[in-house]
């Protein structure tokens, strides 16, 4: 008796096809150790004794486990709270507000029936070039618009940023086209309702990856609170972290001068755990919005 055979409808690859992506997953694995690694010896590091890091060095895994440079952070707990809920709200506000204001500046100059289209967008790229230096920008924000010590001196100058604006009018241009906009003007729309009701429901791609861009940025930042930041209580976690590492090197500078025994503070585990103090809500945050931004840069990137 024969038994009847089943042929696979699989096609087999060619030698060449199954290599290449052999290959290109190998390539990728290391490439993703090589990005993970570092963070990996940070995040042991910052568990790690100070003292078994200046004599053995980062390792893979923590050398005598403590929890000393994280006692030293929080310290004083209050202040680094109070860090965390400043970045936040910067985070958040900023975010938003510059969400809205780049997706409404994007639409415009998206729009073929602006007459100055070309010439608002030739001059959105010309400031991402060139820009009009620190001093004049400083003295713009400090006196002109008198905002040394408020917290609008924060959010405030990444409002409007010409790459973002640039980015989103370009997932408008590939997400929505002219016909559709044109048709709801025919039947009556206006700009706002075109833009609320027909635009920003397609944006999400794009909303995400110029959000997370955003919020990133504001997040890691440190530098306008060193510049506009007068009372402690409005700094940001990377100034208020970047602050207690300077405290930390004055501590080591004291220390050799008097003599004392530079292991007992805990200066390199210290810097680890505070760039795990800094990631770590980055970290957690990413993976919920993944999927758009991902999407948003292969949008941003094939359409124009």
């Amino acid at each position: 008796m024969k038994t009847r055979g089943y042929v696979s409808n699989r096609i087999k690859e060619p030698v060449s096809t199954v290599a290449f992506k052999t290959v290109s997953a190998i390539i990728a694995f290391l490439a993703g150790v090589i990005c993970v690694l570092p963070f990996v010896m940070i995040t042991s590091g910052a568990f790690s004794d100070n003292r078994t890091i200046l004599t053995e060095g980062y390792g893979l895994l923590p050398k005598n486990f403590t929890l000393d440079a994280f006692k030293t952070i929080f310290r004083s707990p209050k202040d680094i709270i109070q860090a965390y809920l400043m970045t936040i709200y910067y985070t958040v506000v900023g975010t938003s507000l510059g969400l809205f204001s780049i997706t409404l500046c994007a639409y415009v100059i998206s729009r073929n029936d602006f007459r100055y289209r070309n010439k608002v967008s030739f001059l959105i790229y010309f400031t991402s070039i060139f820009g009009g230096g620190i001093i004049p920008w400083y003295l713009m924000y400090a006196n002109v618009l008198g905002l040394k010590g408020s917290t609008i001196a924060i959010w405030f100058p990444a409002l409007m940023t010409p790459f973002h604006i640039i980015l989103m009018r370009t997932f408008i241009k590939g997400s929505v086209p002219d016909a559709i906009t044109e048709s709801a003007k025919i039947d009556g729309a206006g700009h706002l309702t075109i833009f609320f009701r027909i635009v920003l429901p397609v944006l999400g791609p794009g909303l995400a990856t110029v959000g997370l861009f955003l919020a990133l940025g504001y997040w890691n930042d440190w530098y306008r609170s060193s510049m506009f930041s007068i009372n402690s209580n409005t700094w940001e976690l990377q100034f208020y972290l970047y602050n207690l590492l300077n405290a930390t090197q004055a501590m080591k500078q004291m220390a050799q001068q008097s003599g004392m025994q530079l292991a007992d503070l805990p200066t390199e585990s210290v810097k680890m755990a505070m760039a795990v103090v800094a990631t770590g809500p980055v970290l957690l945050f990413y993976p919920f919005v993944q999927r758009y931004f991902v999407t948003g840069i292969t949008i941003g990137a094939v359409k124009g």
